[in-house]
């Protein structure tokens, strides 16, 4: 079991995850983004202030049905096409900048 802060928590949790706080706060990564799971604002949406950047965090491990491990690999599939665009984007800026720059030597 490990423990995250909220940034790195943000950075692992996968769809249809929980992460859990050690007083029992609970959210879950959805297609919509990252949601109350429980208590009085169970349902509503994560909004970043002060006190979770203090909080850790652990992700439970969760057995998603058929449809939603479709789901999560459908969208992981996007989110790394997404990343894969915009590094190729970025190396060819660079690279374009950097002939120029050999260029004007």
């Amino acid at each position: 079991m490990e423990w995250y802060t909220l940034g790195q928590m943000l950075r692992v949790i996968r769809l249809g995850q929980k992460a859990v706080t050690p007083d029992g706060r609970a959210v879950l990564r959805t297609l919509e983004g990252l949601f109350w799971a429980e208590g009085q604002l169970a349902g509503q949406p994560v909004v970043m202030k002060n006190y979770l950047f203090s909080d850790l965090w652990r992700i439970v491990e969760d057995e998603p049905d058929e449809e939603a491990g479709r789901a999560r690999e459908e969208w992981e599939r996007r989110e790394r096409e997404m990343l894969e665009n915009q590094y190729e984007a970025l190396r060819e800026e660079y690279l374009e900048l950097r002939k120029g720059l050999l260029e004007d030597k």
